[in-house]
């Protein structure tokens, strides 16, 4: 764990220049809008060990699949989350030397990245070889109000030199992906076109054919006013840039205004790319830098007026909500149906495709209770769309008659994980998605959905579940073998229990759904020739299934069972482990770990989770009691579910840590692991640990319910939510808990187990 960032409650800062740090603060000053994102590499351009990274929303590489061993059922390629052009590039040159931090001495660093606006402000004197001062100052967004724009203030003071200083301001599309499999490149050159102040570059992938045209346009002041230029002009392949020459005396102050615009074949005919970015541009130069600046601060106040978490009493986890709904925000706005939420977001690279089981188990809840129902249908309408793929996929793994297997990682709905113990045994994703479903129907009370889409996924789904397991002698029970559980330290086990379960109860629950809506003829008629679904001859397997599917459990006890044998392991605990050689999964073979008691992340307590209700307290406990300490959280996925059930069960030193761990992985670094991209779809976790865990929110027989506590050394917090469609404000302090309406409509909710009426715009204070 590194505490390396000034604390603060609504900025990440930098104070000085640290090259050991470079590739972690890339990550974390991160910019996105949701259609493009951008790591925070230097407009400078640095020699030192940097990731260049910019990415286009919906845009990806089928990377052949390059693995050892070929087996049947691997899918042809590794979808890469494609790095796009540069286009933050601007280099001051002195004396025929660019500016480079890895070669200048650098003094007065500073960078900031201000949640509340969207920004990041970067500043710094550099002193370069031949004795010139700088004074550097660049502040970059990307606009929340017009997507396919950004702009970047660059500003160089001369603090002792007199003579020219020339601007190299360029797009560079001649990049490469970290993770390519071949060392390949991506992308082909389709046109360019540079002229005195405008310059376009447009690209194609080798695959595919996605097309993006990258546009510039600069304009230049000198100690406040405009400054007139005319530019020599350099193209090479994949490659435009104006060159800039001004004059400066000692105190002389330049600003370089580059206006951006990125525009894919996406959302734009491929023959009309080049003319919507002119438009684009246009339109950022009429409003100019301040303007765009202010919408871009009110576009952003309007959403942290709804998803703000307040924490008073402790700035550390104040910063960490903060910022992790500030990344989650700059991901994924909801606006597009065909995106989703990549597991590195606009940040990095690592793990490719834009959609895990991350977003149906940890980001629904977050943009559901934020963002609002058609937010969260949207992300459901995604899985049902690729529900024809996710069948295919079951096909190529020997399944039939409409079974659907939902990807691993994907772009389209097809398979592209490459690595076996994921690819054919990671299968509970299909229960997540299952789940969706249901949390989706539970919390906004739209059944409508089951008839819209979501009845056929529960149906594809249940049909898989029926095919993976068979039935044993031995046992007297069905099985489900070879699977890996969410815990990736365990491959190829038997009856993983979270796997089971949540199998069992999606058959359970797919025919509670059938049942709901076979009383409408239409529908069903429909739905049947649809699906050629069997009735009752199909489902009978189903029910035997939910009634005799093994579940693994200690002898004499509440406690279940990771899979079949856990109890063989040497049942070490996490704190018996050597500090130095944690993360283990940095520093033990793959084999020690496969054969080691220690858990990524929840698995068991996975399902606890999810199933909460299903369970007494006695059973919660016990399972958490046993899993816990022989867990190391090297997975961002773990700390959240373990805040959750700490909170439940009273054990409030615990949740308070685990929700530290959740809100400030990245931050702080716990896993050594941030300068590959942050974790997107785990941020949502930390909302979830506050909300669900010291914020105590549960949904019963469709009333919102809170059982609230304050973490010690909290002063208070604050949080929003909308539940069927009505936004309420919830403030726990020592003394009280204010749950306030702020909008039409009464609300039925429990509070500390006792029914309530909230009415429209009035506020209900419950004694703590």
């Amino acid at each position: 764990m590194k505490q390396y960032y000034t604390t603060d409650a609504w900025s990440i800062i930098e104070e000085g220049f640290n090259p050991d740090m470079a590739l972690s603060s890339e990550s974390i000053f991160s910019l996105g809008n949701g259609r493009m994102g951008q790591r925070a590499n230097f407009e400078e351009g640095y020699s030192g060990k940097t990731l260049l990274g910019n990415y286009v929303a919906g845009i990806y590489y089928p990377d052949k699949t390059r693995v050892g061993w070929w087996k049947n059922g691997y899918p042809e390629y590794f979808a890469k989350v494609l790095n796009a052009a540069n286009w933050i590039g601007i280099s001051p040159i002195v004396n025929d030397a660019p500016l480079d931090l890895a070669e200048a001495k650098v003094s007065d660093f500073r960078r900031e990245l201000n949640m509340k606006e969207g920004t990041l402000h970067r500043s710094f004197i550099a002193e370069m070889k031949d004795g010139t001062k700088l004074r550097v100052d660049a502040k970059r967004f990307l606009s929340m109000t017009d997507d396919e724009s950004a702009v970047i203030r660059y500003s160089v003071k001369s603090l002792n030199y007199t003579g020219d200083i020339k601007f190299r301001v360029s797009i560079d599309g001649d990049i490469i992906n970290q993770d390519s499999n071949y060392d390949e490149k991506f992308w082909d050159e389709v046109a360019k076109e540079v002229g005195n102040d405008e310059a376009y570059l447009t690209l194609k992938t080798k695959k595919l054919d996605f097309q993006v045209c990258t546009a510039q346009k600069v304009a230049v002041t000198k100690n406040g006013s405009k400054h007139a230029f005319d530019s020599d002009k350099t193209e090479r392949e994949k490659y435009v840039e104006h060159h800039l020459t001004v004059p400066m005396s000692q105190d002389d102050e330049v600003v370089i205004y580059k206006f951006v615009a990125n525009i894919s074949s996406e959302n734009h005919p491929k023959d009309g790319l080049m003319k919507r970015a002119a438009e684009v541009l246009q339109h950022s130069v009429s409003k100019g830098f301040e303007t765009m600046l202010e919408e871009q601060r009110k576009a952003w106040a309007k959403r942290w007026e709804m998803n703000d978490i307040e924490i008073k009493g402790d700035v550390a986890a104040q910063q960490g909500i903060r910022f992790n709904i500030f990344q989650l925000n700059q991901t994924y706005t909801g606006e597009d149906a065909r995106l989703n939420i990549g597991p590195k977001g606009f940040t990095g690279e690592k793990y490719g495709g834009s959609t895990y089981w991350d977003t149906e188990a940890y980001c629904l809840p977050f943009y559901m209770l934020t963002a609002g129902k058609e937010v969260a249908r949207n992300l459901l309408l995604y899985r049902y769309r690729h529900l024809p793929k996710a069948i295919e996929n079951a096909e190529k793994l020997g399944f039939k008659d409409g079974a659907a297997l939902y990807p691993m990682v994907t772009m389209n709905g097809e398979e592209c994980h490459n690595e076996w113990e994921i690819t054919f045994e990671e299968i509970h994703r299909n229960g997540a998605i299952a789940y969706a479903v249901y949390n989706y129907i539970n919390h906004t009370g739209d059944e409508a959905y089951l008839k819209e889409g979501g009845l056929e996924v529960l149906l594809g789904i249940s049909r898989f579940w029926s095919q993976r397991v068979h039935w044993s002698e031995e046992k007297k029970a069905f099985v489900m073998l070879g699977v890996t559980g969410p815990n990736e330290y365990e491959n190829n086990v038997n009856n993983n229990w979270y796997t089971n379960y949540i199998a069992k109860w999606t058959l359970r629950y797919t025919l509670e759904c059938l049942e709901k809506v076979k009383g409408d003829a239409s529908f069903w008629n429909a739905f049947t020739a649809k699906t050629r679904f069997g009735g009752a001859d199909e489902t009978k397997r189903w029910e035997a299934i939910v009634a005799d599917l093994h579940e693994p459990r200690m002898k004499d006890s509440k406690v279940y069972l990771q899979q079949d044998g856990f109890l063989d392991k040497d049942l070490r605990s996490a704190a018996d482990l050597d500090p130095a050689e944690r993360p283990i999964n940095q520093h033990w073979s793959w084999d020690r770990i496969l054969r080691s008691v220690f858990i990524k992340q929840a698995d068991v307590l996975q399902g606890m989770y999810f199933f909460e209700d299903h369970f007494d307290e006695e059973t919660l406990r016990d399972n958490f009691d046993f899993y816990e300490p022989k867990t190391v959280h090297e997975s961002s996925l773990s700390p959240c579910v373990h805040s959750v059930l700490a909170a439940k069960l009273g054990k409030d030193e615990k949740a308070l840590e685990m929700y530290l761990r959740t809100a400030r992985l990245d931050l702080d670094d716990y896993n050594n692991e941030a300068d590959e991209g942050l974790h997107i779809t785990s941020m949502a976790g930390s909302w979830i640990a506050l909300v669900e865990g010291f914020g105590g929110k549960r949904v019963v027989d469709g009333v919102l319910s809170l059982d609230p506590m304050l973490p010690k050394g909290w002063e208070s917090y604050r949080f929003n939510m909308v539940y069927r469609g009505v936004v309420i404000s919830v403030e726990v302090t020592r003394d009280e808990v204010k749950t306030a309406s702020r909008s039409e409509g009464e609300l039925e909710l429990i509070i500390y187990g006792k029914p309530y009426t909230l009415g429209a715009m009035k506020t209900i204070s419950v004694s703590r």
